[in-house]
C-alpha cells in the first residue's frame, strides 16, 4: 500500500512501457494546480492570464525527481480531460527537452514527457513524438512558452526527442 500519490512506482505492474501519470491540471483549466507531498493535498499554484488554458492534461510521473528538484513533468494527450489527482496509465511518446530560466535569473533543465492514455482512441496511433502534427507540437511548445513568460520566466526548447530517450529521461530520474 503506498501512501502518497507521489510514491506510486513510475511504472504499471508487470509492464516496461507503460507509465503511472499523477494528474495534477486537467485540460482546459487555467488554474496551475499542483500536488503538495507534505500536504498530502492538491494546492493551486497559480492562474493563467485570461485567454490562456491548459492544451492538455498536465501531471507528473510518481516516483521520480527531475533536474529541477520535482517530479518528472508530462503532458497527457487522451480523449477527455480528467481531474486532478487522477492515475492514468500511459505510455511515452516522447519529451521536449527544456531549459528554463526563472524569473530570478537562474537557469535550470525543466523537461517535459509527451505521453498518450494507454485508454486513449482518438491518439491510439501515436507512438512516437514524430507522429504528431508539426502544428501540434508548436503549438504545444507555444504554450510552455507563454506559461512562463506569464510567471516572469523564460524557456529555450533544446530538443525534441522520441520515445526511446523519454525512457531514458525517465530512467534516470526514477529514484
Amino acid at each position: 500500500m503506498f501512501s502518497a500519490l507521489h510514491q506510486l512506482p513510475a511504472h504499471v505492474a508487470n509492464s516496461r512501457t507503460r507509465i503511472h501519470v499523477v494528474v495534477e491540471t486537467p485540460k482546459g483549466s487555467r488554474n496551475k494546480v499542483a500536488f503538495e507531498p507534505e500536504l498530502g493535498a492538491f494546492k493551486l499554484k497559480g492562474v493563467l492570464p485570461e485567454g490562456h488554458s491548459f492544451p492538455y492534461d498536465f501531471g507528473f510521473v510518481p516516483s521520480t525527481k527531475a533536474a529541477d528538484g520535482d517530479p518528472l513533468d508530462v503532458l497527457l494527450l487522451l480523449d477527455a480531460p480528467t481531474f486532478p489527482g487522477c492515475v492514468v496509465e500511459a505510455r511515452l511518446i516522447g519529451a521536449l527537452e527544456i531549459e528554463q530560466q526563472e524569473a530570478d535569473g537562474t537557469t535550470q533543465r525543466n523537461d517535459r514527457l509527451l505521453a498518450v492514455a494507454a485508454t486513449s482512441r482518438l491518439h491510439k496511433g501515436i507512438h512516437e513524438i514524430s507522429d504528431l502534427p508539426e502544428e501540434m507540437l508548436h503549438e504545444i511548445e507555444h504554450f510552455f512558452h507563454s506559461y512562463n513568460e506569464a510567471k516572469g520566466g523564460e524557456i529555450k526548447v533544446l530538443h525534441r526527442v522520441g520515445a526511446k530517450k523519454a525512457h531514458a529521461l525517465l530512467a534516470q530520474a526514477r529514484q
